[in-house]
């Protein structure tokens, strides 16, 4: 990565180490756990043979790889991401000869070719901006006129009880994690209606709009209680809080986990409500 705003340093660090490691050897569950959120977020876009879109914070390029399916012949889709571990995932997964390419960048300060975009979307990979006017102010600049913004972001923690449910559970045996301010980088950054909104308008987009979107996402993906109260564990807030510890008290923080999501438990499936926006806007 060649060019990186400071103030962005810390998330680059994260995505960059062990923490971003760690998310992508849970690619494969983690496509499957957001299927409805990108299979929602896919029919909000609706993408067209031809279209040109670019894909801020693509991860391991779920969403990437599957519009440039659709927007093919004579489409493109360039996925952009801070994380080389993500990048890399995301690169052996596209197939050869698939109209779509990716790119290592801080969306923030990163150079794109002015114009040259039809829609800017992204999976929950906008939230985590330092300075995100500045962020989207400079997206805006790859963007044609009218282009199309197309984003899901989480909607506050206690919409979402798939992710906080079992954080709760940890924290009966583990501090808090501090908590987020409301300017704060983070999952839940977008959480609030009226700051997404004065984020896009001042960064110069017209129209935006925000759909609240309730989902069911089954956390054991298929692989019953056991694999659900491990995925609860390895990644996300409830992974943060517990590093560090001891064995005996990962140990007590996961039977406690494992007795709060059995009552959800149904069959193999261990199905917890979510809460996404689906946020729109347009280029001017």
């Amino acid at each position: 990565m060649d060019v990186a705003h400071q103030a962005n340093a810390d998330q680059i660090a994260y995505w960059n180490g062990p923490n971003g490691q760690r998310w992508t050897d849970r690619q494969a569950s983690q496509d499957v756990l957001l299927a409805p959120v990108s299979q929602l977020l896919i029919d909000r876009i609706a993408p067209k043979a031809g279209d040109r879109i670019v894909d801020i914070g693509c991860g391991c390029g779920a969403i990437s790889i599957a519009l440039a399916g659709r927007v093919a012949p004579d489409g493109f889709v360039l996925g952009v991401d801070i994380s080389a571990p993500m990048l890399a995932r995301a690169r052996q997964l596209a197939r050869q000869g698939l109209s779509v390419d990716f790119v290592q960048a801080d969306a923030t300060v990163y150079p794109f070719e002015p114009q040259s975009f039809d829609l800017l979307v992204s999976r929950f990979g906008v939230m985590f901006f330092a300075e995100p006017v500045l962020s989207f102010a400079n997206m805006r600049k790859a963007l044609r006129p009218k282009a199309r913004v197309v984003l899901a972001c989480w909607r506050e923690p206690k919409e979402n009880p798939w992710m906080m449910a079992p954080l709760q559970a940890v924290y009966r045996h583990v501090p808090r994690l501090p908590q987020a301010g409301p300017e704060d980088p983070g999952a839940y950054a977008f959480a609030s209606e009226e700051r997404v909104k004065r984020i896009l308008s001042e960064a110069g987009y017209d129209d935006v709009a925000m759909e609240a979107c309730n989902i069911s996402l089954d956390i054991a993906i298929g692989g019953g209680l056991d694999a659900a109260t491990d995925g609860a564990l390895e990644i996300g807030p409830s992974a943060r809080a517990l590093d560090g510890h001891p064995p005996e008290v990962r140990a007590a923080a996961r039977e406690s986990v494992r007795e709060l999501l059995a009552p959800y438990a149904r069959g193999q499936s261990v199905p917890l409500p979510g809460s996404i926006w689906i946020v729109t806007a347009r280029a001017p």
